[in-house]
């Protein structure tokens, strides 16, 4: 679980310094799993109708609920090392 931590905090310093800027899907994709890997299942309310980044990021990571967060990490560090690639 250490080394799965510390590569899942590493991925999230690696994903600032990719060469090109992920595609507004895939963004969501990384939020979500960041979320779920590092505080578990969605909380608090869903944001207003009108903040349109906010709810498309609540529902992305409410998608994951249920999801384990060794699960999550494993999938964020994942997807990062293949943007990075």
């Amino acid at each position: 679980m250490a080394d799965l931590k510390a590569l899942f905090e590493q991925a999230a310093q690696d994903v600032h310094a990719l060469a090109e800027r992920p595609d507004n899907d895939t963004l969501l994709r990384l939020y979500a799993l960041y979320k779920q890997g590092s505080e578990g299942d969605v909380s608090g309310p869903k944001p207003g109708f009108f903040d349109f980044v906010g709810t498309a990021k609540y529902e992305a990571w409410a998608k994951l609920k249920g999801t384990a967060q060794d699960e999550a990490m494993q999938k964020y560090v994942d997807l990062v090392k293949k943007l990075a690639a």
